[in-house]
Protein backbone atom coordinates (compact mmCIF):
# COMPACT_ATOMS: atom_id res chain seq x y z
CA UNK A 1 0.00 0.00 0.00
CA UNK A 2 3.11 2.31 0.43
CA UNK A 3 4.94 3.38 -2.88
CA UNK A 4 8.11 5.37 -2.86
CA UNK A 5 10.13 6.92 -5.64
CA UNK A 6 12.91 9.73 -6.14
CA UNK A 7 12.46 11.93 -9.19
CA UNK A 8 15.68 12.71 -10.97
CA UNK A 9 15.82 16.28 -9.48
CA UNK A 10 16.22 14.47 -5.77
CA UNK A 11 12.30 15.26 -4.74
CA UNK A 12 11.53 11.97 -2.88
CA UNK A 13 8.04 10.50 -3.21
CA UNK A 14 5.76 8.76 -0.55
CA UNK A 15 2.09 7.38 -1.78
CA UNK A 16 -0.41 5.35 0.36
CA UNK A 17 -3.19 4.18 -1.78
CA UNK A 18 -6.22 4.89 0.40
CA UNK A 19 -10.06 4.76 0.21
CA UNK A 20 -13.07 6.86 -0.22
CA UNK A 21 -13.18 10.29 -1.88
CA UNK A 22 -10.84 12.70 0.31
CA UNK A 23 -6.94 12.74 -0.20
CA UNK A 24 -4.08 14.24 1.49
CA UNK A 25 -0.71 15.46 -0.29
CA UNK A 26 2.06 17.28 0.57
CA UNK A 27 5.39 18.91 0.53
CA UNK A 28 8.00 18.84 3.87
CA UNK A 29 11.37 20.19 3.70
CA UNK A 30 13.95 19.27 5.91
CA UNK A 31 14.20 22.88 7.10
CA UNK A 32 12.96 24.60 10.36
CA UNK A 33 14.07 27.13 13.05
CA UNK A 34 17.18 25.31 13.76
CA UNK A 35 18.74 26.39 10.29
CA UNK A 36 18.52 29.96 10.77
CA UNK A 37 21.38 32.19 11.46
CA UNK A 38 21.64 34.55 15.23
CA UNK A 39 20.13 37.48 13.31
CA UNK A 40 17.62 35.39 11.77
CA UNK A 41 15.84 33.94 14.66
CA UNK A 42 11.75 33.21 12.90
CA UNK A 43 12.54 33.47 9.52
CA UNK A 44 12.32 29.78 9.11
CA UNK A 45 8.49 30.51 10.06
CA UNK A 46 8.03 33.62 8.68
CA UNK A 47 8.84 32.43 5.38
CA UNK A 48 6.37 29.71 5.39
CA UNK A 49 4.09 32.63 6.28
CA UNK A 50 5.34 34.43 3.28
CA UNK A 51 4.42 31.16 0.68
CA UNK A 52 0.96 32.12 0.92
CA UNK A 53 1.52 35.70 -0.25
CA UNK A 54 2.17 35.19 -3.76
CA UNK A 55 4.01 33.33 -6.80
CA UNK A 56 5.26 34.11 -9.76
CA UNK A 57 1.82 34.04 -11.29
CA UNK A 58 -0.86 34.05 -8.59
CA UNK A 59 -1.46 36.97 -5.64
CA UNK A 60 -2.20 36.17 -2.19
CA UNK A 61 -6.17 36.14 -2.47
CA UNK A 62 -5.76 33.99 -5.83
CA UNK A 63 -3.76 31.20 -3.72
CA UNK A 64 -6.32 30.97 -0.56
CA UNK A 65 -9.13 30.51 -3.14
CA UNK A 66 -8.04 27.99 -5.14
CA UNK A 67 -8.36 24.96 -2.82
CA UNK A 68 -11.32 26.72 -1.02
CA UNK A 69 -13.57 27.24 -4.17
CA UNK A 70 -13.87 23.14 -4.15
CA UNK A 71 -14.27 22.44 -0.97
CA UNK A 72 -10.36 22.05 -0.10
CA UNK A 73 -8.45 23.22 2.71
CA UNK A 74 -4.70 24.85 2.68
CA UNK A 75 -2.28 24.44 5.40
CA UNK A 76 1.00 25.15 6.63
CA UNK A 77 3.63 24.86 9.59
CA UNK A 78 6.90 25.16 10.50
CA UNK A 79 8.87 22.73 13.59
CA UNK A 80 12.63 22.97 14.94
CA UNK A 81 13.94 21.05 11.66
CA UNK A 82 11.02 20.86 8.97
CA UNK A 83 8.51 23.37 7.19
CA UNK A 84 5.22 21.45 5.86
CA UNK A 85 2.66 22.68 3.43
CA UNK A 86 -0.33 20.53 2.70
CA UNK A 87 -3.98 20.23 1.42
CA UNK A 88 -6.87 18.05 2.12
CA UNK A 89 -9.14 17.90 -1.11
CA UNK A 90 -11.32 15.62 -3.24
CA UNK A 91 -9.42 13.12 -5.04
CA UNK A 92 -10.44 14.74 -8.84
CA UNK A 93 -8.86 17.39 -7.75
CA UNK A 94 -5.33 16.24 -7.00
CA UNK A 95 -4.13 17.77 -10.02
CA UNK A 96 -5.26 21.21 -8.95
CA UNK A 97 -4.23 20.68 -5.19
CA UNK A 98 -0.31 19.40 -6.54
CA UNK A 99 -0.18 22.33 -9.19
CA UNK A 100 -0.68 24.83 -6.34
CA UNK A 101 1.54 22.73 -3.55
CA UNK A 102 4.85 22.85 -6.58
CA UNK A 103 3.86 26.92 -7.18
CA UNK A 104 3.83 28.26 -3.75
CA UNK A 105 6.46 26.31 -1.99
CA UNK A 106 9.36 26.57 -5.01
CA UNK A 107 8.10 29.50 -7.10
CA UNK A 108 6.70 32.43 -4.41
CA UNK A 109 7.81 35.90 -5.13
CA UNK A 110 7.44 37.22 -1.43
CA UNK A 111 6.22 40.68 -2.32
CA UNK A 112 7.63 43.16 -0.29
CA UNK A 113 4.22 45.11 0.20
CA UNK A 114 3.17 41.73 2.24
CA UNK A 115 6.13 41.66 4.30
CA UNK A 116 4.66 44.75 6.85
CA UNK A 117 1.13 42.99 6.98
CA UNK A 118 2.67 39.88 7.57
CA UNK A 119 4.95 40.94 10.52
CA UNK A 120 1.95 42.38 12.11
CA UNK A 121 -0.22 39.17 11.78
CA UNK A 122 3.12 36.73 12.85
CA UNK A 123 3.98 39.65 16.14
CA UNK A 124 0.51 38.81 17.09
CA UNK A 125 0.67 35.53 16.82
CA UNK A 126 3.90 35.89 19.17
CA UNK A 127 1.70 37.66 21.83
CA UNK A 128 -1.09 35.49 21.92
CA UNK A 129 1.92 33.06 23.15
CA UNK A 130 3.08 35.43 25.70
CA UNK A 131 -0.36 36.25 27.11
CA UNK A 132 -0.57 32.00 27.71
CA UNK A 133 2.06 30.83 30.23
CA UNK A 134 1.05 26.99 29.36
CA UNK A 135 2.06 27.19 26.12
CA UNK A 136 5.15 29.53 26.39
CA UNK A 137 6.89 27.64 29.24
CA UNK A 138 7.41 24.95 26.75
CA UNK A 139 9.82 27.26 24.84
CA UNK A 140 11.23 28.84 27.62
CA UNK A 141 12.14 24.96 29.17
CA UNK A 142 13.69 24.53 25.35
CA UNK A 143 16.17 27.33 26.09
CA UNK A 144 16.45 26.11 29.31
CA UNK A 145 17.59 22.50 28.07
CA UNK A 146 19.47 23.79 25.07
CA UNK A 147 20.94 27.07 26.13
CA UNK A 148 22.68 28.53 23.16
CA UNK A 149 21.52 26.30 20.65
CA UNK A 150 19.34 26.66 17.30
CA UNK A 151 16.94 24.00 19.34
CA UNK A 152 16.50 26.20 22.45
CA UNK A 153 14.87 28.89 20.68
CA UNK A 154 11.76 30.04 20.20
CA UNK A 155 10.13 28.92 16.32
CA UNK A 156 8.27 32.23 16.07
CA UNK A 157 11.25 34.17 16.59
CA UNK A 158 10.98 37.93 18.59
CA UNK A 159 9.54 40.87 17.73
CA UNK A 160 13.02 42.61 17.58
CA UNK A 161 14.30 40.00 14.52
CA UNK A 162 11.13 40.42 12.87
CA UNK A 163 11.66 43.65 12.16
CA UNK A 164 14.45 43.30 10.33
CA UNK A 165 13.13 41.10 7.69
CA UNK A 166 12.35 42.16 4.20
CA UNK A 167 11.70 40.44 0.61
CA UNK A 168 16.02 39.59 0.38
CA UNK A 169 16.13 38.10 3.47
CA UNK A 170 13.39 35.87 2.88
CA UNK A 171 14.51 35.34 -0.47
CA UNK A 172 17.68 34.24 0.80
CA UNK A 173 16.73 31.84 3.25
CA UNK A 174 14.40 30.32 1.00
CA UNK A 175 17.14 30.10 -1.62
CA UNK A 176 19.55 28.69 0.85
CA UNK A 177 16.52 25.63 1.95
CA UNK A 178 14.45 24.95 0.06
CA UNK A 179 16.13 22.65 -2.57
CA UNK A 180 15.01 19.34 -3.92
CA UNK A 181 17.07 17.13 -2.23
CA UNK A 182 15.90 18.55 1.09
CA UNK A 183 12.58 17.63 -0.03
CA UNK A 184 9.87 14.90 0.48
CA UNK A 185 6.47 15.07 -0.93
CA UNK A 186 3.61 12.94 -0.19
CA UNK A 187 0.53 11.44 -0.23
CA UNK A 188 -2.42 9.59 0.28
CA UNK A 189 -5.30 9.05 -2.13
CA UNK A 190 -7.40 6.49 -3.90
CA UNK A 191 -5.79 7.66 -6.77
CA UNK A 192 -3.86 5.10 -8.65
CA UNK A 193 0.48 5.57 -7.90
CA UNK A 194 0.80 6.03 -11.63
CA UNK A 195 -1.32 8.41 -11.75
CA UNK A 196 0.08 10.25 -8.92
CA UNK A 197 3.55 9.78 -10.40
CA UNK A 198 2.52 11.34 -13.68
CA UNK A 199 1.44 14.50 -12.47
CA UNK A 200 4.82 14.98 -9.22
CA UNK A 201 6.85 14.37 -12.78
CA UNK A 202 4.55 17.25 -14.45
CA UNK A 203 4.68 19.38 -11.40
CA UNK A 204 7.67 18.87 -9.15
CA UNK A 205 10.21 17.43 -11.93
CA UNK A 206 10.99 20.94 -13.45
CA UNK A 207 12.00 22.24 -10.23
CA UNK A 208 16.05 22.65 -10.51
CA UNK A 209 18.77 21.10 -8.68
CA UNK A 210 21.55 23.12 -7.46
CA UNK A 211 25.63 21.92 -7.97
CA UNK A 212 25.98 24.28 -4.71
CA UNK A 213 23.50 23.08 -2.80
CA UNK A 214 25.12 21.43 0.54
CA UNK A 215 23.64 19.96 3.56
CA UNK A 216 23.07 22.22 6.70
CA UNK A 217 25.92 21.95 9.40
CA UNK A 218 23.75 21.18 12.00
CA UNK A 219 26.27 21.34 15.71
CA UNK A 220 24.97 18.96 17.64
CA UNK A 221 23.72 20.24 21.10
CA UNK A 222 25.28 19.51 24.15
CA UNK A 223 22.02 19.39 26.61
CA UNK A 224 22.13 21.30 30.33
CA UNK A 225 21.61 19.10 33.12
CA UNK A 226 19.58 19.88 36.64
CA UNK A 227 19.01 23.27 35.88
CA UNK A 228 16.83 25.12 38.07
CA UNK A 229 14.60 28.26 37.04
CA UNK A 230 11.62 30.51 38.21
CA UNK A 231 10.43 33.45 36.74
CA UNK A 232 7.83 35.72 38.24
CA UNK A 233 4.08 35.85 36.52
CA UNK A 234 1.57 37.35 36.60
CA UNK A 235 -0.93 34.64 36.88
CA UNK A 236 -3.39 32.84 39.28
CA UNK A 237 -1.64 29.74 38.79
CA UNK A 238 1.78 28.17 38.89
CA UNK A 239 2.98 26.68 35.73
CA UNK A 240 5.59 24.35 35.78
CA UNK A 241 7.71 21.88 33.29
CA UNK A 242 10.27 19.31 34.48
CA UNK A 243 12.42 16.98 32.22
CA UNK A 244 15.27 15.71 30.66
CA UNK A 245 17.37 15.40 27.46
CA UNK A 246 16.05 12.04 25.33
CA UNK A 247 16.67 10.23 22.54
CA UNK A 248 17.15 11.14 18.60
CA UNK A 249 15.01 9.70 15.53
CA UNK A 250 17.98 7.37 15.36
CA UNK A 251 17.97 5.88 18.63
CA UNK A 252 16.25 2.41 19.09
CA UNK A 253 15.33 3.65 22.42
CA UNK A 254 12.98 5.75 21.93
CA UNK A 255 10.35 3.77 20.97
CA UNK A 256 10.92 2.43 24.85
CA UNK A 257 11.06 6.06 26.01
CA UNK A 258 7.66 6.14 24.17
CA UNK A 259 6.05 3.41 25.46
CA UNK A 260 6.94 4.45 29.63
CA UNK A 261 5.32 8.32 28.11
CA UNK A 262 2.30 6.82 27.81
CA UNK A 263 1.99 4.72 30.57
CA UNK A 264 3.23 7.45 32.47
CA UNK A 265 1.58 10.66 31.38
CA UNK A 266 0.05 9.95 28.29
CA UNK A 267 -3.44 11.19 26.69
CA UNK A 268 -5.17 8.27 28.49
CA UNK A 269 -7.00 9.51 31.76
CA UNK A 270 -5.93 6.29 33.43
CA UNK A 271 -2.32 7.99 33.22
CA UNK A 272 -0.52 7.30 36.33
CA UNK A 273 0.60 11.35 36.73
CA UNK A 274 -3.19 12.16 35.83
CA UNK A 275 -4.17 9.52 38.71
CA UNK A 276 -1.93 10.45 41.02
CA UNK A 277 -1.63 14.75 41.01
CA UNK A 278 -5.88 14.81 39.81
CA UNK A 279 -7.97 12.00 40.65
CA UNK A 280 -6.64 10.87 43.64
CA UNK A 281 -5.14 14.14 44.97
CA UNK A 282 -7.04 17.31 43.00
CA UNK A 283 -3.91 19.21 43.20
CA UNK A 284 -3.87 19.84 39.06
CA UNK A 285 -6.93 20.26 36.68
CA UNK A 286 -4.36 18.88 33.76
CA UNK A 287 -1.02 16.67 33.88
CA UNK A 288 0.89 15.41 30.73
CA UNK A 289 4.41 14.35 29.96
CA UNK A 290 5.85 14.37 26.39
CA UNK A 291 8.37 13.12 24.10
CA UNK A 292 9.99 15.37 21.76
CA UNK A 293 12.82 13.53 18.83
CA UNK A 294 14.94 15.62 17.16
CA UNK A 295 17.36 14.36 14.41
CA UNK A 296 20.80 14.07 17.13
CA UNK A 297 19.23 14.65 20.51
CA UNK A 298 15.73 14.71 22.51
CA UNK A 299 13.29 16.25 25.42
CA UNK A 300 10.79 14.58 27.90
CA UNK A 301 8.95 16.63 29.68
CA UNK A 302 6.38 16.84 32.39
CA UNK A 303 3.81 19.88 33.21
CA UNK A 304 1.26 20.88 34.99
CA UNK A 305 -0.47 23.91 36.68
CA UNK A 306 -1.56 24.31 39.85
CA UNK A 307 -1.97 26.29 42.68
CA UNK A 308 1.22 28.16 44.11
CA UNK A 309 1.43 26.52 47.38
CA UNK A 310 0.99 22.74 46.36
CA UNK A 311 3.87 23.11 43.73
CA UNK A 312 6.47 21.09 46.32
CA UNK A 313 3.62 18.39 46.89
CA UNK A 314 2.72 18.14 43.52
CA UNK A 315 6.84 17.77 42.26
CA UNK A 316 7.23 14.83 45.15
CA UNK A 317 3.77 12.72 43.48
CA UNK A 318 5.51 13.48 39.98
CA UNK A 319 9.34 12.37 41.61
CA UNK A 320 6.96 8.93 43.40
CA UNK A 321 5.46 8.22 39.82
CA UNK A 322 9.39 8.35 38.03
CA UNK A 323 10.77 6.84 40.88
CA UNK A 324 8.20 3.73 40.68
CA UNK A 325 9.01 3.64 36.55
CA UNK A 326 12.97 3.62 37.56
CA UNK A 327 12.84 0.79 40.21
CA UNK A 328 10.31 -1.48 40.09
CA UNK A 329 9.51 -3.44 36.79
CA UNK A 330 6.49 -3.28 35.21
CA UNK A 331 4.48 -6.67 35.55
CA UNK A 332 3.19 -8.71 32.46
CA UNK A 333 -0.25 -7.70 33.37
CA UNK A 334 0.70 -3.89 33.34
CA UNK A 335 2.86 -4.70 30.45
CA UNK A 336 0.28 -6.83 28.64
CA UNK A 337 -2.76 -4.10 29.78
CA UNK A 338 -0.61 -0.57 28.85
CA UNK A 339 0.41 -2.69 25.18
CA UNK A 340 -3.20 -3.15 24.64
CA UNK A 341 -4.26 1.00 25.17
CA UNK A 342 -1.52 1.89 23.10
CA UNK A 343 -1.81 -0.49 20.65
CA UNK A 344 -6.02 0.95 20.22
CA UNK A 345 -4.54 4.45 20.81
CA UNK A 346 -2.29 4.05 17.58
CA UNK A 347 -4.94 2.47 15.47
CA UNK A 348 -7.84 4.77 16.14
CA UNK A 349 -5.05 7.76 15.66
CA UNK A 350 -4.19 6.09 12.01
CA UNK A 351 -7.91 6.28 11.31
CA UNK A 352 -6.97 10.29 10.66
CA UNK A 353 -6.10 10.21 6.74
CA UNK A 354 -4.56 13.96 7.68
CA UNK A 355 -2.06 13.27 10.30
CA UNK A 356 -1.03 10.01 8.79
CA UNK A 357 -0.19 11.34 5.81
CA UNK A 358 2.01 13.62 7.45
CA UNK A 359 3.55 11.19 9.97
CA UNK A 360 4.38 9.47 6.09
CA UNK A 361 6.07 12.60 4.79
CA UNK A 362 8.08 12.78 8.00
CA UNK A 363 9.74 9.50 8.01
CA UNK A 364 10.53 9.52 4.59
CA UNK A 365 12.44 12.32 4.81
CA UNK A 366 14.12 10.87 7.92
CA UNK A 367 13.98 7.00 6.66
CA UNK A 368 13.41 6.96 3.53
CA UNK A 369 10.60 4.45 3.91
CA UNK A 370 7.29 4.31 6.23
CA UNK A 371 6.75 1.53 8.48
CA UNK A 372 3.46 0.11 8.82
CA UNK A 373 1.60 0.65 12.44
CA UNK A 374 2.12 -3.50 12.82
CA UNK A 375 5.70 -3.19 12.37
CA UNK A 376 6.20 -0.17 14.73
CA UNK A 377 4.04 -2.15 17.70
CA UNK A 378 6.17 -4.99 16.86
CA UNK A 379 9.24 -3.41 17.74
CA UNK A 380 7.57 -1.24 21.14
CA UNK A 381 5.94 -5.48 22.25
CA UNK A 382 9.89 -6.18 21.88
CA UNK A 383 11.13 -3.72 25.18
CA UNK A 384 10.68 -5.97 27.95
CA UNK A 385 10.75 -5.16 31.81
CA UNK A 386 14.11 -4.83 32.31
CA UNK A 387 14.79 -2.75 29.21
CA UNK A 388 12.21 0.19 30.08
CA UNK A 389 13.65 0.48 33.43
CA UNK A 390 16.75 1.03 32.59
CA UNK A 391 15.62 3.32 29.96
CA UNK A 392 13.66 5.39 32.90
CA UNK A 393 16.91 5.13 34.87
CA UNK A 394 18.54 6.83 31.91
CA UNK A 395 16.50 9.81 31.56
CA UNK A 396 14.26 9.97 34.48
CA UNK A 397 17.30 10.43 36.42
CA UNK A 398 16.44 13.07 39.64
CA UNK A 399 19.89 14.14 39.40
CA UNK A 400 19.72 15.06 35.89
CA UNK A 401 16.46 16.54 35.23
CA UNK A 402 16.03 20.40 34.66
CA UNK A 403 12.84 22.60 36.19
CA UNK A 404 11.09 25.22 35.76
CA UNK A 405 8.40 27.37 37.47
CA UNK A 406 6.38 29.86 36.16
CA UNK A 407 4.97 31.50 39.72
Amino acid sequence: MITTHTLSNGIRLIHKAGEGVVSCCGLVVHAGSRHEQPDELGLAHFTEHLLFKGTQKRRSHHILNRMERVGGELNAYTTKEETFVYSLFLKEDFGRALELLSDLFFRSSFPESEIAKERVVVLDEINSYEDSPSELIFDDFDQLIFPDHPLGQRILGHPESLETFNSDRVRAFHARAYHPERVVFYSQSALPFKQVLRLAERYLGSVKTSSQWEAFGEEKPNPAIAQRSTISKDTHQAHVMLGNAAYSFFDSDRLGLYFLNNILGGPGMNSRLNIALRERSGLVYGVESSVTSFTDSGLFSIYFGTDPDQVDRCLDLVEKELKRLRNKPLSDATLRSARKQLYGQLRISSENKESQTLSMGKSMLYFNTFEPLDQVFHKIEAFQAKQLMEIAERVFDPRTMSLLVYK
